[in-house]
């Protein structure tokens, strides 16, 4: 099933959407745009019209899959994030502080960097030897940046931030965010913008130490026109990453528990096929959901989809746009799609293996 997503206003977000989405906004500027989210609503086949939320309710594990912590709720909530301006220094609880907090489940979240310009970063975790008294003086004292590991983006970059984590992102990415699905954050410091600060509730859900950092990029495995990449698997989500010039087929492993599979796509046109179902196509932004419970699925780049098939999903508050505006021109050598495919690990594993790439000071007390 394919989703309608949610277009959210942030007031550090954009107004141009630009690569994933055409078209000037009209209207506050929007900084996330929500692909899972409870009330992303089916755009396709006889589910239409249904939300995300009611449809876990209603079918559990076969929907969400046994790999799944609460078969009543969807696991995952994806977004692409468009920041202009820089984001508040913030904090999400884990699983445990969260529940203390009346929450369903804490947040963990990855970022996938799609566009960053020279000079793009993000501030990830605590320099050594900071403390949360160093974070409580530096709030007060309008300093908390200072207190970041600042690193550098280049598209392709995978960032993992564990609950706990102290982080913002610097203005001019475009990121896609796979995390738990929780929208609790705690904000610590908003540089003087007239917003709500959560200090309590976020220096108790604050960790000194954590596993944040760029996962080291891995081998990708390709043949006849078909590759894939694992960009990040944890213990609360699995991301790969597939380029497709030839059709591929995705079959269920044998003797595992499931998960649900949301492909996302971020280049280019798709189909996806399985048994019964009409066909589903997806373009550059959309989402596509396979249950559980489907056994196997086909994807199909597409070079020229049909032009009602073609056009990309508009905008609030954007002109409609003529369907050979729609697509992105396609660079010789390049792949028809490339879509990330997000999941529930299917057994135990460890946070990722993550470095911090630059040289770090450390905070006297």
């Amino acid at each position: 099933m394919r989703l309608h997503p949610e277009f959210h206003e942030r007031v550090w977000g954009a107004r141009n959407l630009d690569p994933i989405y055409p078209g000037e906004i009209r209207g506050g500027p929007v900084g996330e745009v929500w692909l899972t989210g409870d009330q992303c609503r089916v755009a396709n086949g006889p589910l239409a019209g249904r939300t995300l939320d009611e449809l876990s309710r209603e079918l559990g594990a076969d929907f969400v899959g046994a790999a799944a912590r609460d078969y009543s709720r969807f696991p995952l909530l994806i977004k692409f994030l468009f920041p202009k301006e820089k984001l508040s220094v913030q904090v999400h609880p884990d699983d445990e502080t969260a529940v203390r907090m009346g929450e369903p489940c804490g947040k963990t979240e990855c970022w996938y960097v799609l566009q960053a310009p020279p000079g793009t970063q993000v501030g990830l975790g605590l320099k050594p030897g900071v403390s949360k008294g160093h974070v409580g003086r530096a709030i007060h004292e309008t300093r908390m940046e200072e207190l970041l590991n600042w690193i550098d983006l280049r598209p392709g970059d995978l960032v993992y931030v564990d609950a706990g984590t102290v982080h913002t992102i610097g203005p001019g990415a475009v990121i896609l965010e796979v995390q738990q699905n929780s929208d609790t954050t705690y904000r610590l410091y908003d540089y003087g913008r007239p917003r709500e600060l959560h200090i309590e509730a976020g220096m108790k859900a604050i960790k000194e130490s954590t596993h944040a950092g760029k996962v080291k990029p891995q081998n990708a495995h390709a043949e006849n026109g078909k590759s894939r990449v694992n960009v990040v698997t944890s213990p609360c989500f699995v991301v790969d990453r597939f380029s497709l010039s030839q059709p591929w087929e995705f079959r269920r492993p044998q003797h595992a528990r499931r998960s649900v599979w949301c492909l996302v796509a971020i280049r280019g046109s798709g189909v996806v096929l399985s048994d019964g179902p009409e066909p589903i196509s997806f373009n550059c932004g959309e989402v596509v959901v396979v249950p559980a419970a489907v056994e196997k699925v086909t994807v199909k780049p597409q070079r020229d989809l049909p032009p009602q098939d073609a056009q990309k999903p508009r905008v609030p508050g954007t002109p409609d746009l003529p369907p050979q505006d729609a697509q992105q021109p396609r660079v010789p050598g390049t792949p028809d799609l490339e879509f990330l495919c997000s999941s529930l690990p299917v057994e135990m594993v460890e946070h990722p293996k993550t470095m911090l790439v630059e040289n770090i000071a450390t905070v006297a007390p």
